[in-house]
């Protein structure tokens, strides 16, 4: 069947019949379209176009001559060499264009001679520059475009995007609305600090890479902390900026960089409360008893008040051969065997391979006004919500803690503050303990004492542990390797050079470290510290008199829930304690630490038996007389 479009037909794949001959002035107009479009082809393949050419649309038969003769009309400006006309396509020897034209690459759709653009953004961070060059092939219809290489910005620097949220509480070019116009009321205050007089405008002037981190930072934290007041906070924020003073920007900087750098001198220091008793050093001496913890029912939360028994102990050493050496990892949870004295295969200490976990607690984050969002929990050490973490920190092995005080015995006996002869003992002892996790749990490595409340050094020795060290827990405990590889033997002087000028003694066992103790106490000295169950316990002693700031300050849901010594120092006495961050606490500081929050106890308790009556006659306090007591007997 012949084609109803012939010979006006540019299918190349159509279904009618295009072999018969046709007439005359039908060839004329064939030749003359094939020519056309070959030409066509050959100027698209110059100007760096590729693929067939658009069919133009003829409106009457009468103007189609006018219409092709233009289309074939000499091309201007061109350098290549005319084409020869082909003969016309006939069904024998001519295969269809797409067949038989040459295959290339598909171009890109680049800008015909582009010059080196430059692209800047709106933050001014930086220009990025891109060379973009074109080569023409004479040969059509291939073209082969070159590019040199767009030079890109460091790492480290970030363009004014909003950092990607998991739960973003907008759309993102909302997000990027509101941080633009937060970046722009930062620029205008800067600019006004380069243009002060001032002599710090080089410190609180900021550069444009600051300011963009300074925008990011600020919106990054309103949308993870209050996404749902987000957009009222940020525009808050906004026209805070928008309407601020020089000098309120100026302030507002110094106190950041007072922030970020503490160690600057313009940082204010905080001023602690001075302790007032009303009472001399002899007189608090005699009044500190009546703190004392009455420890009755406290050996549910940990304090030992009775050795265990033989049958206890002899139960305890049965299920401790049973387990095999399987514990329970203190940080991972994992469980893992511990190996004393080492493997016999491959000489290791334990199973299980590393330890991944987060070192510091989970906490809730703080009810922002407004904000009726679920508060998830997160880990202090590094904000990550509890459950999608494994961990932040890895350490070589596994570790466990002991809280069985039959198991605790088993590696070393409990034993009771014995009675003592001296007369020269200090009148009350305040004591802190340092830990670490051996192949028998955790294990005293340094002990302090104080005298109190002058808070003079009684004793501050190492102590070589019964087990392995599998980790010093230096993040807490201070103590590091290079403590014990510069230690003194107990009975040698201490000796603090230039290179060693901390220098501890070290004992060769915790009994030892605990017979030292000894020597410092009797029966009825008041041993004070700060969560004393774990001291005791490192320790194994019994003591009948003790005062801990963990009950002297409880937390009002009570037992075993707990304030932490730091942040009690810092609420009653406005000091900060424990500020040496990674590097660990100073058992010495703790233990002075606890003192001075009894001693503000003291005051505190004074005050209120003043006022109900009662006197300090030289030294001795006595209660308020009866109301019908005659007064000579005062």
């Amino acid at each position: 069947m012949p084609c109803p479009e012939y010979p006006h037909c540019l299918l190349t794949n159509c279904l009618f019949a295009h072999d018969h001959l046709p007439k005359s002035e039908d060839n004329e107009t064939l030749t003359r379209q094939s020519s056309g479009r070959h030409q066509l082809e050959v100027q698209d393949a110059v100007n760096g176009l590729e693929g067939p050419r658009k069919r133009r649309r003829i409106s009457t038969e009468t103007d189609k001559g006018v219409a092709l003769n233009a289309a074939l009309s000499p091309i201007p400006h061109t350098s290549e060499p005319e084409t020869s006309v082909p003969p016309p396509r006939t069904s024998e020897n001519v295969l269809p264009r797409t067949a038989a034209r040459q295959i290339s690459p598909p171009p890109r759709r680049i800008a015909k001679d582009a010059s080196a653009r430059q692209i800047s953004t709106e933050n001014g961070n930086q220009l990025k520059a891109q060379t973009v060059q074109d080569e023409k092939i004479a040969s059509a219809p291939s073209i082969i475009a070159k590019k040199t290489p767009v030079s890109t910005a460091k790492a480290s620097e970030e363009s004014l995007n909003p950092r990607l949220l998991p739960d973003p509480p907008v759309s993102h070019p909302m997000r990027m609305k509101l941080v633009t116009m937060l970046y722009e009321q930062m620029t205008r205050l800067n600019e006004e600090v380069k243009k002060s007089q001032t002599g710090l405008k080089d410190v609180l002037a900021l550069t444009d890479q600051e300011l963009i981190i300074e925008a990011l930072d600020e919106e990054f934290q309103v949308a993870k902390k209050s996404p749902t007041v987000y957009q009222n906070v940020i525009k808050s924020r906004i026209m805070v900026l928008k309407r601020m003073k020089l000098e309120v920007w100026k302030e507002e900087r110094t106190k950041k960089i007072a922030q970020r750098q503490p160690a600057v001198g313009q940082q204010k220091p905080s001023t602690p409360k001075s302790i007032e008793t009303g009472l001399t050093p002899t007189e608090e001496i005699a009044f500190v008893p009546r703190l004392a913890a009455q420890q009755a029912g406290l050996s549910k939360y940990g304090y030992i008040t009775s050795m265990p028994t033989a049958t206890e102990l002899e139960a305890a050493k049965k299920g401790v051969e049973s387990s095999q050496g399987w514990e329970l990892c203190d940080r991972c949870k994992t469980r893992f065997q511990v190996f004393p004295g080492r493997r016999a295969e491959d000489g290791a200490l334990t199973s299980g391979g590393k330890c991944t976990y987060h070192w510091a607690k989970p906490r809730r984050p703080d009810m922002v006004k407004g904000d009726n969002k679920s508060r998830d929990l997160k880990y202090a050490c590094c904000d990550e919500t509890v459950g999608v973490s494994s961990g932040c920190t890895q350490a070589d092995s596994h570790v466990f803690k002991i809280s069985d005080p039959k198991r605790l015995a088993l590696v070393m006996p409990f034993e009771s503050t014995p009675a003592s002869e001296q007369t020269n003992l200090p009148g009350a002892v305040c004591f802190d303990c340092e830990m670490g996790y051996t192949t028998h749990g955790m294990e005293l490595i340094r002990l302090t004492a104080t005298a109190w409340p002058d808070g003079r050094e009684l004793l501050d020795v190492l102590t070589r542990p019964i087990g392995e060290v599998l980790d010093l827990n230096s993040r807490f405990s201070g103590v590091w390797p290079k403590d014990f590889a510069n230690a003194i033997p107990f009975d040698q002087e201490v000796q603090q050079t230039e290179s060693n000028p901390s220098a501890l003694k070290i004992v060769d066992s915790p009994s030892k470290a605990r017979e030292l103790l000894f020597r410092l106490l009797t029966p009825e000295t008041p041993l004070i510290g700060h969560a004393l169950e774990n001291d005791l316990n490192a320790v194994r002693i019994l003591h009948p008199v003790i005062i801990d700031t963990c009950l002297l300050y409880s937390h009002p849901r009570g037992l075993p829930m707990r304030f932490g010594l730091k942040f009690l120092m810092k609420k009653h006495l406005d000091r900060d304690i424990q500020m040496g961050g990674d590097q660990g606490h100073d058992s010495k500081e703790d233990a002075r630490a606890a003192g001075d929050l009894v001693r503000r106890q003291v005051g505190k308790m004074w005050e209120r038996m003043k006022i109900g009556g009662w006197s300090n006659r030289d030294g001795e306090f006595c209660p308020p007389l009866p109301p019908n007591a005659p007064i000579n007997s005062m």
